[in-house]
Formats: structure tokens, C-alpha cells, sequence
């Protein structure tokens, strides 16, 4: 039987690694928003309301839908795929929006240049290009902004009346996070870093 003075040691000791990993989960994703590179990506609503959550706008891009001709390295006979990832190589276009250049199944053959940014994804299992599919649909982490009460629905309107865009902090590693919702050249809402 554990005594008192072991028995707060422990407590103090599991409660530090609890706090410990917490904050770095925060501090990692601050790190992208702070030090990551930033683009620019279109946005296309889907839905404003989440009954447990709140308000949120789930959020499709360019980048959800990529072309099968842009990926350089689909291995002879894999027609489908299971949960793999993807980077996709992205490139400020005349509009300011970034968009897909070119995409990799696992990794890319040589880093982007210092015009590009590479974001890397997950395709879901269930495509089938030997069906004639003629694009895939990765998840960036990405597809969700939570908004507060009361504004999904009047953003959500008003994107399907003039183009909104997200802009997006990519790491070095090709992990994106959402840094602030844009109309324009005005930013709605920005993510604070902590």
C-alpha cells in the first residue's frame, strides 16, 4: 500500500506529464502557425452548423480534388488506395489563390522551391482509377474553421456570393494549419497562436 507522501509524489508526477503533453501539442501547433509558410487557398462552403460544436464552416479547396495526370509516382498496377499520404506541391497563381502544380504518393523527389510550399494529405481508401476516376480527394486537416456563435450561417451566405479564402500556415514538414479566414483583402477571424 502506497503511503501519503508517495502517493501525492505520484499524483504530482502523472499530472506533470499530463500538463507536459498538452502543452506540447499547443506549442507544436503554434510553431506552424508562427514559422510556417503562408498560402492562400479559394474556399467552397459546405455546411455552417454543428448541433454539439457550434458554429463551423466545413471548407472544400482546390486542393480537395486533384487531378490523377498531376501525380508523379503511381506505382505500375495500384489502381486504388489504402489510407496513404500525398503531398502536393502548391504555387501562388495570377489571383493570389495557391494552387496544385504537381503531387506524390509518400514524399516528394526534391523540395519545393521558394515560390512553392508543399502540404501534405491523406488520401481516404476507396478511389479507383482503374474505374476512369479522373481525380482523387485528399484531407488536409483543414476542412473545418469553427466561428463564433451566430456567424456560420451569415458566412456561409455570403460565400456563395463572392469567393473567401483561408489562409493556411504549411511547416516544414508539410503539416498545415488554418491561420485566418479572409474575404477579400479583410480578414474576418484570425487563430490566435495559443
Amino acid at each position: 500500500m502506497m503511503t501519503g507522501k508517495r502517493l501525492i509524489i505520484s499524483a504530482l508526477v502523472l499530472a506533470l506529464v499530463q500538463i507536459s503533453f498538452l502543452s506540447w501539442i499547443i506549442a507544436g501547433r503554434a510553431a506552424i502557425l508562427r514559422d510556417g509558410k503562408q498560402v492562400l487557398l479559394k474556399v467552397e462552403p459546405i455546411d455552417p452548423r454543428d448541433l454539439l460544436r457550434g458554429d463551423y464552416i466545413l471548407l472544400g479547396y482546390d486542393i480537395s480534388r486533384i487531378p490523377v495526370k498531376l501525380i508523379g509516382n503511381i506505382p505500375a498496377g495500384k489502381l486504388s488506395s489504402d489510407e496513404t499520404s500525398i503531398v502536393v506541391r502548391l504555387k501562388p497563381g495570377a489571383d493570389g489563390y495557391w494552387g496544385p502544380t504537381a503531387a506524390w504518393f509518400g514524399r516528394a523527389p526534391a523540395p519545393a522551391a521558394s515560390g512553392e510550399a508543399d502540404i501534405v494529405g491523406h488520401v481516404s481508401e476507396g478511389w479507383d482509377i482503374s474505374q476512369g476516376e479522373t481525380t482523387i480527394a485528399p484531407e488536409y486537416g483543414i476542412e473545418r474553421f469553427y466561428l463564433p456563435e451566430g456567424e456560420g450561417i451569415a458566412i456561409q451566405n455570403d460565400m456563395r456570393v463572392r469567393p473567401f479564402g483561408i489562409r493556411v500556415a504549411i511547416a516544414a514538414n508539410g503539416t498545415a494549419q488554418i491561420k485566418a479566414l479572409v474575404d477579400g483583402d479583410k480578414t474576418l477571424f484570425e487563430e490566435p497562436l495559443y
